[in-house]
């Protein structure tokens, strides 16, 4: 029986090679003269040409078909690759997925791997999974035409992919699916094989564009994506028609480029393209004779209704953090470390090598978008402007208008503040995970005076029991914070329906501890919350030890178990626990170390095993730029080994402070 002619997990051999095997089951050298047993892979033609399983010819020709070492290097990979997928329970990768792969770093297979993973976490950090190319927003941006791929190849056969920057407006497209546009788009490009083979040109054509069509953090991403995320060799990238103004951003992005991505790139007059392809490869607008209607030309790339599904998906949808569904990010994750790891770690790579190890998380774009924080009506609700808010994970606040009266009591003395208009839903907070608990905290700047009634909405609306702030009103002579609780016993303040009384004040050595009661006149409810605040923290750095800290988080721990067991079901598991708010100034620094060491330390307890870039890095995704310096990045894994140090996990007599001047 004629074998069939598509099969996905092998390579090829085309029909003329395999007519000949087929007439006669002598050795192919006898029968096709100037081909040798090792060349048969030197015909292989990609599906779906006419073409030959060559897992079919070698059944019958066993001793017939030697490996080449392009085919060696593929099955090297997959058997990498797939002890991956056995692993975790998910479908093995294809012959020609990895040959895809390894085409695009011409067939090493440890670049081939990196790539593999790059491209595989890239797709999960932008959500580019399950795309569903006829339904909407996607349809439409595919449609828009602002990045499309030409039917036409340059002079060595490589792929030409064209971005039209006019056709592209931020305010009105979403980052995360313009993403996925591309994505989609450059998967059906690198489908073909002769794509793999000779690479891709990109070209972006900013001819009649302005500031407005442009977008940094986009351009960013599509740069890296090029750069060492997807599998296509990037043969150059002509920007054609650039403005004077684009010097400046791309100045910006150059700086993430390696020199040999850097050479690859240049920027040229409209004038200037046809000295780098020829007048065939080229649109009309830029002085070709290709004839795109950008308005139409990307219906040829839709799939057909029933079309196959992505093989990816199952393997991103695996790598994706359990948050997607409905679970904490920060689970127990493959190269978690145990405790004496740890500290051979820190011992190996120095003070130097952690600072070094925090670049590699702070040079990761933020995966997510900011426009809620950057729209001009919310910008006066952040402390800095350098410090947004990810769409994302950000806590909306029930949408009320009219003027809020902030009304401030302590004994006869009262008088009334006019709160700003209250049309938003806005507030710089971010929920964020904890160990295996979704949205433990709740990541928030230092309260301003026009974001007070904000504040306490949010601590009202999210059932919060507990606030933990990191900072001091001033602190180098700069204003770090707001005054936005009653600071002294029975004083209280109104923020329109909502009433916040001191019940009482502790001071302890290294904090202060207050009771406040919320009273809701509105639902004629009162509430009971916590307010904990750690005072340290230096004006500058970092604790100069970590027992302060790590016993001020037991405390804050004990007093959420508490605050949560006197709510009876809650405690039971019947409603999720509410969020601790935590807050320093911007929300980000002292905020990221003190729950990134929460997390960490909660894992270490139950397992007795870690990972504090793995940590950092997650929580990143949900709260921006969390830990923003290498000091507090450094500081938890001090913190860490301090805290196992007392708790008899490692010997005392190794000396952390031995490595401060490492």
């Amino acid at each position: 029986m004629y074998p069939p002619t598509t099969v996905p997990h092998f390579p090829y051999i085309s029909l003329e090679v395999f007519s000949a095997l087929w007439r006669q089951s002598e050795p192919l050298v006898r029968r096709l003269p100037g081909v040798g047993l090792t060349e048969i892979n030197s015909f292989l033609v990609p599906p779906p040409l006419v073409s030959v399983p060559l897992d079919f010819v070698s059944s019958q020709w066993p001793n017939l078909v030697c490996l080449n070492p392009q085919s060696q290097a593929t099955k090297q990979f997959l058997e990498e690759i797939n002890k991956w997928t056995v692993q975790y329970n998910v479908s093995p990768l294809s012959w020609n997925v990895a040959v895809k792969f390894l085409m695009a770093r011409k067939f090493d297979v440890l670049r081939a791997i990196e790539l593999f993973h790059s491209y595989r976490e890239t797709r999960r950090k932008e959500g580019i999974v399950k795309l569903k190319p006829h339904e909407e927003p996607l349809r439409s941006e595919i449609l828009s035409g602002k990045f499309t791929i030409l039917n036409v190849r340059d002079p060595t056969g490589a792929s030409i992919a064209l971005f039209t920057a006019r056709l592209h407006h931020p305010h009105k497209s979403v980052q995360h699916v313009v993403l996925q546009a591309l994505f989609y788009l450059l998967d059906r490009a690198v489908d073909s094989f002769e794509t793999q083979r000779n690479g891709l040109v990109f070209i972006y054509d900013m001819c009649g564009s302005n500031y407005t069509n442009f977008e940094l953090d986009l351009g960013k991403k599509v740069l890296n994506l090029l750069k060492g995320a997807f599998p296509a060799r990037l043969k150059k990238v002509l920007i054609v028609g650039a403005p004077i103004w684009f010097r400046v951003p791309y100045s910006i992005i150059s700086l993430l480029l390696k020199d040999k991505v850097r050479e690859r790139i240049q920027i040229l007059k409209t004038s200037e393209v046809t000295q780098h392809l020829p007048r065939e490869c080229l649109p009309e607008n830029l002085g070709g004779y290709v004839k795109i209607d950008l308005a139409t030309w990307n219906f040829q790339f839709l799939p057909q209704m029933n079309g196959h599904p992505d093989p990816f998906d199952e393997i991103i949808l695996f790598s994706l953090p359990p948050a997607l569904d409905w679970d904490s990010v920060h689970v127990p994750g493959p190269h978690a470390m145990t405790i004496q790891e740890l500290m051979d770690y820190v011992s190996t790579r120095q003070k130097r090598g952690i600072y070094e190890e925090y670049e590699d998380i702070r040079r990761e774009n933020p995966v997510g978008t900011f426009h809620c924080s950057m729209s001009p009506g919310n910008l006066e609700k952040n402390r800095y402007g350098d410090v947004p808010c990810l769409d994302q994970t950000r806590v909306k606040l029930t949408k009320r208008s009219g003027y809020t009266q902030v009304v401030k009591e302590s004994g006869c003395l009262a008088h009334a503040v006019d709160g700003p208009r209250y049309e938003t839903d806005y507030i710089n907070a971010s929920f964020m995970d904890g160990y295996k608990q979704k949205n433990a905290y709740i990541g928030t700047q230092g309260p301003l005076e026009n974001t007070y009634r904000d504040f306490w909405l949010m601590v009202w609306e999210q059932k919060v029991l507990v606030i933990v702030m990191t900072t001091r009103f001033e602190e180098g002579g700069r204003r770090k914070c707001g005054q936005y609780w009653p600071l002294e016993r029975d004083s209280r303040i109104r923020f329109g329906f909502l009433t916040v009384t001191n019940l009482g004040v502790e001071n302890m050595n290294h904090y202060k501890k207050t009771t406040l009661e919320i009273h809701n006149t509105e639902e004629r409810q009162k509430r009971q919350v916590t307010h904990f605040q750690f005072l340290s923290w230096p004006d500058y750095g970092v604790p100069s030890s970590a027992a302060s800290l790590i016993d001020f988080l037991r405390v804050v721990r004990n007093q959420q178990r508490l605050a949560v067991s006197s709510m009876g079901a809650r405690s039971k598991g019947q409603c999720p626990e509410p969020p601790i708010v935590v807050h320093c100034s911007a929300g980000i620094g002292r905020t990221g170390t003190f729950c990134s060491l929460d997390i960490c330390l909660a894992q270490l307890e139950e397992l007795g095993t870690l990972n504090v870039f793995q940590t950092v890095s997650r929580m990143r995704t949900q709260r921006a730029f969390s830990i923003q310096t290498p000091e507090q990045y450094y500081f938890c894994y001090k913190a860490i080994l301090e805290f196992a140090e007392r708790e008899g996990m490692v010997p005392s007599s190794h000396n952390l402070l031995a490595m401060e001047g490492q």
